[in-house]
């Protein structure tokens, strides 16, 4: 089984990583929530979640690390030290480094995104450099998967299960996906 990790900083946008570790779960992956420090971590709109566990370096042997946005989350992200020795490990074995919204600016100070193309939240092509940004709802470049905010989440959810290997076409048809994007039902 495949091996997935949410990271959770205080500040995290709520709906990027619950429907992250949901879809991811749904998909048949082994998906942790992981926090920077302490098991209970507050969102950014004062949600507060129970983390599987605290982050350290076995995480750089699971198979996928994903970076929920929100602020200050996306922040205490990009300054931890520990996650960014985890990502660059990651990233060197070739493993998939994923981040939504905000939370971009911590792959662009992992070195990550250097020669890639990404995507994120609305006016952050204007504050990270590296790289080349891309205005799409999911963008893969090699193992790094980037999208752009909270309506976006289930589209990137999607991606990082097929990323895996996982077939979602039945789980998008469960959870009514193709309704909910507007595209005509399918009886």
């Amino acid at each position: 089984m495949k091996k997935a990790a949410v990271i959770i900083a205080p500040g995290f946008e709520e709906g990027e990583a619950i429907n992250v570790i949901d879809i991811l779960r749904r998909a048949g992956v082994d998906c942790e929530s992981v926090s920077l420090q302490g098991k209970q971590v507050t969102g950014s709109h004062g949600i507060t979640i129970v983390c599987d566990r605290e982050l350290s370096m076995e995480i750089k042997n699971y198979d996928m690390i994903v970076l929920p946005g929100g602020l200050p989350g996306a922040v205490n992200l990009r300054d931890s030290d520990l996650l960014m020795d985890v990502i660059r490990e990651m990233d060197k074995a070739g493993k998939y480094v994923c981040a939504i919204c905000a939370a971009p600016m911590a792959l662009e100070r992992a070195g990550v995104l250097e020669g890639r193309k990404w995507t994120a939240y609305v006016g952050y092509e204007e504050k990270i450099k590296a790289g080349t940004f891309c205005g799409d709802k999911v963008v893969a470049d090699g193992n790094v998967i980037t999208s752009r905010g909270p309506a976006t989440v289930f589209a990137f959810a999607y991606r990082l299960a097929e990323a895996l290997g996982c077939d979602v076409s039945e789980l998008k048809e469960k959870m009514l996906y193709h309704f909910a994007m507007g595209d005509p039902v399918v009886n």
